[in-house]
């Protein structure tokens, strides 16, 4: 049986390059039971994590648990990888807080990809009952970043 840290470095210079083609800040690849994500830190290094599949889905599995009971609302998901902006520059108001009601196609946040700032857009309707992500934090594509009621 294999070592659990022998990992193919092909595989990996693969993944990574992936990682510089398509923008995104991190990718996972499992086969055989085996699981390797590497990962794109904000300063631009890449972090390998190498386990058992078994491992990622148990450490997954509470997350799913607590969500519904948190969560109440329409979610406004993020259309991309990047990092997301609460306000238009540093020291600057939000663009929204919760409370707060909203339009549809109303600018609710920014997130930063490639160098460019992105306005994410309300798309619904209504009340802002709670903001999911922190302020430049980092967010993955479909993320969710607000619910509205």
């Amino acid at each position: 049986m294999a070592n659990k840290f022998d990992v193919d470095p092909d595989l990996v210079r693969k993944l990574a390059e992936l990682l510089d083609e398509t923008g995104l800040s991190e990718i996972e690849y499992e086969s055989t039971g085996r699981r390797i994500r590497v990962a794109r830190q904000i300063g631009g290094a890449a972090v390998v994590s190498v386990g058992a599949a078994a491992s990622a889905a148990t450490s997954k599995a509470p997350d799913a648990g607590d969500a519904p009971a948190q969560r109440k609302g329409t979610p406004v998901l993020s259309p991309m990888v990047g990092t997301v902006f609460a306000s238009p520059e540093p020291g600057a108001e939000p663009f929204i807080r919760v409370g707060d009601t909203i339009t549809e196609g109303q600018t609710v946040m920014l997130i930063e990809a490639m160098k460019t700032y992105n306005p994410i857009r309300a798309t619904a309707s209504g009340r802002v009952v709670q903001i999911l992500v922190g302020d430049s934090t980092p967010v993955e594509f479909g993320e969710e970043l607000l619910l509205v009621e």
